[in-house]
């Protein structure tokens, strides 16, 4: 039975001690037996009947007697939750993802947004006490989901995450910017960005390091990762007349220095990943950073099942009595 526990499990190592006392109790008995010499003993046991029997061997029934009153002694019952409370709220975070068209780069498998998307459903997935919202940017940049419990939602939300949904270019200042806007007016024990990009800011209306200083004035901790592979990677540079993505080996530039400068001045740290093993790791970094203590209070309801266990006992006493009484007077 699932959730069975003893509430005195203490009274169950009376269970050792029954049986040897029933044992040395019989022997006793057998010894106090009368014997005497026959020179044949076949017609005693041709007349021997059921209740001679039954009454050598009736008393053996206070053995089962004594154990369930045991069990029932160490009050079996059954647990279940009835009411699960958080003390901790969680805290506020904004995944914002490049949706450029170098994104799709093959560097990572099956490509870096792919990749991206695989490593953000999983940080989601461990981290049910957070709201958390999600925004995608390349040549601008727009809100795919706002922060949210919701988790169904938003990773509904991120299957949509895709290239082509805005137009292209690498607009960091901007995505920067939206995740600020998100979260300034949030109210979680922590509010934190995690800003993803493969390349260089090359467009958008919005400065990187202005979102930056914005982002640290409202105390958004941000922290930043560029994704490609040290070297050449292979990445869409046109499309040929089926409209398929031409790939052709291009070198891989990220303004590391700008991420670092974005992580240092809110706070947060930049990480590299050039595959996706390292993508993982340091989104696990990152959850690992950012994990707040959330202190559970949990109410317990008790199924008791030691009335079971006291009846059965009590009926076999009774069986017993009763058969001694009425059915074996006089033999035992």
């Amino acid at each position: 039975m699932e959730n069975l526990e003893f509430q005195f499990p203490f009274f169950l190592w009376l269970l050792l001690l029954a049986i040897p006392a029933f044992y040395f109790r019989w022997k006793v008995k057998r010894n106090y037996i009368p014997s005497f010499r026959l020179s044949e003993t076949s017609s005693l046991y041709a007349s021997r009947s059921w209740k001679s029997f039954l009454a050598e061997y009736l008393h053996l029934l206070r053995i089962p007697v004594i154990l369930l009153l045991v069990i029932a002694l160490a009050r079996p019952r059954q647990k279940e939750v009835d009411i699960q409370k958080r003390s901790s709220e969680g805290i506020d975070i904004v995944l914002a993802i490049d949706v450029s068209a170098s994104m799709l780069a093959r560097d990572f498998k099956p490509n870096r947004l792919e990749a991206t998307k695989e490593v953000a459903r999983n940080f989601i997935a461990d981290r049910p006490g957070d709201r958390i919202g999600l925004v995608a940017y390349a040549g601008e940049s727009y809100t795919l989901a706002p922060i949210t419990t919701d988790h169904r939602v938003l990773l509904n939300s991120l299957e949509e995450l895709d290239y082509g949904l805005i137009q292209d270019g690498t607009a960091i200042g901007m995505g920067l910017a939206t995740s600020v806007n998100r979260l300034r007016n949030g109210t979680g024990e922590g509010r934190v960005i995690i800003l993803l990009t493969d390349g260089v800011n090359n467009t958008g209306t919005i400065d990187p390091i202005t979102a930056a200083e914005l982002a640290a004035e409202f105390g958004l901790k941000t922290y930043t990762i560029g994704v490609g592979t040290n070297g050449n990677a292979p990445m869409p540079v046109s499309r040929d007349f089926s409209g398929n993505l031409v790939y052709r080996n291009v070198p891989v530039e990220i303004d590391e220095a700008l991420l670092r400068t974005i992580a240092k001045r809110t706070g947060g740290q930049y990480f590299r990943a050039t595959d996706n093993e390292s993508l993982k790791k340091i989104y696990k970094e990152i959850d690992r950073l950012e994990r707040k203590e959330v202190e559970e209070l949990r109410y317990y309801t008790y199924t008791e099942w030691f009335r079971p266990f006291v009846l059965w006992a009590f009926a076999l006493f009774f069986f017993e009595r009763f058969m001694k009484i009425a059915i074996l007077r006089g033999i035992t």
